[in-house]
């Protein structure tokens, strides 16, 4: 083949590559006529003005923003109120607002939920999850403005407390008769404030009718694909759906957009910091779905049966039965075999042709699989600061994806350009057989991955043109064609791993990048020069490595997490500052140095990733009202001793915890609300944890065995270090923000009880 027409041939891969990540979302305004996006941006910037955490001032205005709003467009609404717990043992006080949309029949009802909290305590919540209520807001005006009257009952749910433990939802699924005729909800929930938005099934049984009536109502940008799917049905999930799906059997969709993750529950989570192209894909999931579900059967939406899918171009929105999974693999080793033996009965095939083929795949899988799998530790030893980004995904990290992938394809063009004179069908035996395999292990341990299959197909389809072709060089163009469905499957893939689960998966796409190039074998291995596009990925790896270094300092735009605490220990009268900061700045530095290290059985206190705290060192006593304790019950009754326990504050507080030596609690009610046996049982050390709301007591009714002895350890907090008359710390400087995931800016007393 000539030069000229194998490099146009690596520009075109590299535009097919572009156009798949360019078509994933609106790159415009989506947006009908009659819907507004100018209102939603004002919804969204009205929403994230301030933190707006359940128990906060900013709570309740936008709380009644929304009910206004609500109102404007002519529905009635509901705030439904009360305490309770979720699964999670965090005890709230929840405020959901309700409003409905009658229908013209007597079907189920369609759901339109998000959430309004945003998370404690520094949080702005624009895209998670502002960007969820405007739309919906927006979404509904113009649906009632273009006179639609949907057959049937429309409610729109915005949830409270769900940065909490979904305690919204949970209030709504026990307490609402609404719930009883339910049949579909859309969620539109965030982990981020950029990127694609993906769509999320929950459900008990089957996909199927769902799968069908979705592709029915044809959004136009879906992204979505049953690995996902099978997956996020293994895992223990967080979303308001979830709680719908398991206590009430309620199917529904979750929209969720997940880059950008460093912005997810923090200060960064702004108004100006919200993608644009995001919220048009949130809007163009909205719009499509609303006019079709609001006139579906949707008794119909339940299924037994479930469906592989996954999203591409030109054809949108693929899908086939799950029991197409075993036919179509038993089809493409038949294929395979059939072709090896054709091939090597043609001399188009040879035993050490395939030998030195095996050998540069394992060797490219070997090396890049190590380098991936230290990467992130690597990453974090080079440069310590990132250890306290506790996402796990840092500013740069789409730059190291790039860097690590364009490495990857330059180890395999490397390890590639040392077999010589060697012709591309023995160079694809290895890799398809490899796709092959795993494929089998999917089948049966990862159904939702079975997708994965039609690559191979087209590969298996290159193959035989290989092993049959008469002519020297077979068309280079239709091999190209023949790739693209590896292209635009697993690119995709490549980014979405890491950014989804952090850095620390960077192996998954060093090791996806090597098997996506033995699926682009049928073109690579025709390069006569490998070793020159070795060298090109080498290059743009190091440019990729040397601009992630140069964004690796914390600025105005990408700040450094940091954290502070002041502890008064009630019991010892002793009091010392606090930070779960691996790297001092110098903010913290003025309390702390390196060697001032923290022992972690001194104080026992939960946060979301069992982060704990790095430094501490001694400070001032001040006079902080600790909680008032008072026993008001303590009585034995069958071997079982019950007590009642009130903690009252004395000052503006946000949170109370509570923990436990190792007791075993049979029954704990706080302010009326049970806790499950379940979670008693697999609680740890944590017994509660009561975000407050206008200063409100905790009444804690406990049951155990009367030969127990409890040691109940308090943990009363407030959010209001910087703001404290009797402190003088100082505003972070521009290049930092309050640490997500932890409680942070806080006045934190500890306080003892032996039962």
């Amino acid at each position: 083949m000539k030069k000229l027409s194998l490099l146009l041939s690596f520009i075109i891969i590299i535009a097919l590559t572009a156009w798949r990540f360019y078509d994933l979302m609106p790159q415009k305004e989506f947006s009908p006529q009659t819907f507004s996006t100018e209102n939603t941006l004002n919804h969204i910037k009205k929403i994230a003005e301030k933190p707006h955490f359940v128990g906060s001032k900013s709570h309740a205005e936008v709380k009644e923003y929304i009910i206004s709003e609500l109102q404007k467009i002519g529905l009635t609404t509901e705030v439904q109120k009360g305490y309770t717990s979720g699964d999670w043992g965090n005890l709230s006080y929840a405020q959901n607002i309700v409003a409905k949309i009658d229908g013209s029949e007597e079907g189920k009802a369609l759901v339109l939920m998000s959430h309004y909290d945003s998370n404690p305590h520094s949080s702005l919540g624009a895209s998670d999850d502002a960007v969820g209520v405007a739309v919906i807001l927006e979404g509904i005006r113009s649906y009632l403005e273009a006179g639609k009257k949907p057959k049937n009952d429309i409610i729109v749910l915005f949830t409270d407390a769900e940065e909490l433990g979904l305690n919204g939802a949970q209030l709504f699924v026990n307490e609402s008769p609404l719930k009883n005729n339910i049949g579909l909800i859309l969620n539109f929930e965030a982990r981020g404030s950029g990127g694609p938005s993906y769509m999320l099934m929950e459900t008990d049984g089957g996909n199927k009718n769902m799968i069908e009536s979705f592709t029915e109502a044809n959004p136009q940008f879906p992204v979505a694909n049953s690995l996902t799917y099978s997956i996020y049905k293994m895992l223990p999930n967080d979303t308001d759906l979830t709680v719908f799906r398991e206590d009430a059997n309620i199917n529904g969709f979750n929209f969720a957009f997940i880059d950008d993750h460093f912005d997810y529950h923090t200060a960064n989570d702004s108004f100006e910091n919200v993608d644009k192209n995001t919220l048009q894909h949130q809007i163009s999931y909205l719009i499509p779905l609303l006019n079709f579900y609001g006139d579906y059967d949707l008794n119909s939406i339940k299924s037994n049966l479930d469906y592989i899918y996954f999203d591409i171009p030109v054809f949108n929105f693929v899908y086939y039965p799950f029991s197409w999974i075993f036919p179509m693999l038993l089809i493409a080793f038949t294929i395979w075999i059939v072709l090896v033996y054709i091939g090597v009965k043609n001399r188009k095939l040879s035993g050490k042709g395939i030998l030195k083929g095996f050998l540069a795949f394992l060797v490219s899988l070997l090396i890049n699989g190590l380098i991936g799998y230290f990467s992130w530790t690597a990453l974090k030893e080079l440069y310590p600061q990132y250890q306290d980004i506790l996402h796990g995904f840092t500013y740069n990290g789409h730059l190291y994806i790039a860097s690590f992938t364009a490495l990857s394809f330059g180890i395999c063009f490397y390890a590639y350009s040392k077999i010589k004179d060697i012709s591309v069908p023995n160079l694809l035996i290895t890799p398809l057989l490899f796709w092959l395999v795993m494929c089998s292990g999917i089948a049966i341990y990862l159904k939702g991955a079975s997708f994965f299959i039609i690559p191979v197909f087209a590969a298996l389809g290159a193959l035989f043109i290989l092993i049959n072709q008469k002519k020297k060089s077979p068309s280079l163009l239709f091999l190209i064609i023949l790739c693209i469905p590896a292209l635009w499957i697993f690119a995709p893939l490549i980014q979405m791993f890491p950014v989804g689960l952090g850095l620390k998966i960077l192996i998954a796409s060093c090791v996806l990048s090597v098997l996506l190039f033995g699926l682009l074998l049928p073109v690579f291995g025709f390069y006569k020069n490998k070793k020159a596009y070795a060298y090109l990925g080498f290059v743009l790896a190091i440019l990729l490595f040397a601009s992630a270094h140069f964004q690796s300092n914390f600025t105005k735009e990408m700040p450094h997490p940091t954290s502070l605490l002041y502890v008064l220990d009630s019991d010892t009268n002793t009091a010392q500052w606090a930070t779960y900061n691996k790297v001092l700045d110098p903010w913290t530095s003025a309390y702390f140095n390196e060697n001032n290290t923290f022992s972690e059985d001194k104080i026992k206190f939960s946060s979301k990733y069992g982060t704990v705290f790095t430094h501490t060192s001694k400070a001032p006593i001040k006079e902080i009202l600790a909680p008032t304790i008072n026993i008001e019950k303590d009585t034995v009754i069958n071997n079982k001793r019950h007590v009642r326990i009130c903690v009252t504050p004395r000052r503006e507080v946000n949170r109370l915890e509570i923990t436990t030596n190792n007791v075993n609690i049979l029954s704990c009610n706080v302010n009326g609300i049970s806790f499950s046996e379940d979670f008693l049982k697999k609680r740890g050390s944590r017994l509660l944890t009561h975000y407050i709301s206008n200063n409100d007591y905790s009444e804690i009714n406990l049951v155990f065995y009367a030969t127990e002895k409890p040691v109940l350890t308090f943990f009363e907090a407030s959010n209001n270090l910087l703001e404290h008359a009797l402190f003088s710390v100082p505003v972070r400087p521009e290049n930092a923000i309050p640490m997500p995931f932890v409680l942070n800016d806080a006045i934190l007393i500890k306080k003892t009880l032996e039962l």
